[in-house]
C-alpha cells in the first residue's frame, strides 16, 4: 500500500469505515422503500446483528469468517416473525409498528446483564476492514442493480406506484413485501455486525429511535431510483459532521431538516434518474 494512502487511512479510518457500513444501512432501507413499504425497523435489525456478532466473538471466540454471516440469523429471524403482522400495515402505521418494536429491543438490551445491560458490551475485536466493509457493499450494489434491471424490478416498481394495480396484474405483493423486508435486516445485521467489530464497543442506544431516523434520511435525501442514489446519501450525511463538527451534537436536527426539505423540494432525492430495464 503506498505511504501515502497508508496515512489517510491512518488519520480518516473511522470515516472511511463509517461511509461503508452506512452504505450497506443506506440500502437496507432503500430496498423497503421500492416496494412501496415505509418499514423503520432497520435500527433493529442493526442492532441484533451487532449483538449477536459481539457475543459470538467475545463469548465464543469464534472467527469473523463465521461470525459474519452468522450475525445475519438472528435479524433474519425477528424480520420473518414479525413480516406477516406488521406488512398488513403500512403508511405511518406501519413507520410507528416498527419503530416501537425496535424500541422493547432496546429495552430488552438494558436489563438483560448476558448482553451488558445499559453498559453494552465492550472489548470487541477490531476485525473489520476494507475488503469486508466494501467488498460486502460492492456484492450489494451489483446484486440489486442486476434485480433492479429483471422481472423482479419491474414488479417492485410496480408495487411502488400502485400496490393494488400490481396485485391485479399477478404480482404476489405480500411476498415481494416479505422479501424486502427479509433482505433490509440481512444488509442491516452485516452492518450491525461490521460497526460493532470496528468500534470495540456496542451500547443499546446505539439503536433506538435516532439511528432509524438517520438512515431513513440516507435514503430520502439520494433518492431510490436505483441503489445508487442512497449511499450517495449516506455518504453525504456521513460526511457532513465531519465537516461541521462544531455542530456534530444537533445531527438529529439536521437531518429531520433533511427528511423535511426532501419530502417538500425533491420527492425523489437528489439523484432522481430511475434505472434503465430490460423490455420484457
Amino acid at each position: 500500500m503506498p505511504v501515502w494512502l497508508d496515512d489517510f487511512l491512518w488519520t480518516y479510518q473511522n470515516v472511511v469505515y463509517a461511509l461503508g457500513v452506512n452504505g450497506l444501512l443506506a440500502l437496507s432501507m432503500y430496498v423497503v422503500l421500492s416496494v412501496g413499504q415505509l418499514s423503520l425497523g432497520q435500527a433493529a435489525f442493526m442492532g441484533l446483528g451487532a449483538y449477536s456478532s459481539a457475543l459470538l466473538t467475545v463469548k465464543l471466540h469464534l472467527p469473523f469468517a463465521i461470525v459474519l454471516p452468522a450475525s445475519t440469523i438472528a435479524p433474519l429471524l425477528f424480520a420473518l416473525a414479525i413480516g406477516t403482522p406488521t406488512l398488513r400495515l403500512s403508511g405511518v402505521y406501519l413507520a410507528i409498528a416498527t419503530i416501537g418494536l425496535g424500541e422493547v429491543l432496546r429495552a430488552l438490551y438494558i436489563n438483560i446483564d448476558f448482553v451488558g445491560g445499559a453498559l453494552g458490551i465492550s472489548g470487541i475485536p477490531e476485525r473489520a476492514g476494507l475488503v469486508s466493509i466494501y467488498g460486502l457493499l460492492i456484492l450489494a450494489l451489483l446484486g440489486f442493480w442486476l434485480v433492479g434491471r429483471s422481472a423482479i424490478g419491474r414488479a417492485m416498481e410496480a408495487m411502488r406506484e400502485d400496490d393494488v394495480a400490481a396485485a391485479t396484474m399477478g404480482v404476489n405483493v405480500a411476498r415481494y413485501r416479505l422479501g424486502a423486508l427479509l433482505t433490509s435486516a440481512v444488509l442491516a445485521g452485516l452492518a450491525g455486525a461490521l460497526s460493532a467489530h470496528i468500534s470495540s464497543f456496542i451500547g443499546p442506544n446505539e439503536y433506538g429511535f435516532e439511528p432509524a431516523v438517520t438512515i431513513l434520511s440516507y435514503a430520502l435525501l439520494g433518492g431510490i431510483g436505483s441503489p445508487f442514489a442512497p449511499v450517495i446519501g449516506a455518504w453525504i450525511l456521513t460526511l457532513l459532521p465531519e465537516m461541521l463538527r462544531g455542530f456534530a451534537d444537533l445531527r438529529l436536527v439536521f437531518n429531520g431538516v433533511i427528511i423535511v426539505l426532501a419530502v417538500l423540494y425533491l420527492p425523489n432525492g437528489i439523484l432522481p434518474w430511475a434505472m434503465r430495464r430490460r423490455a420484457a
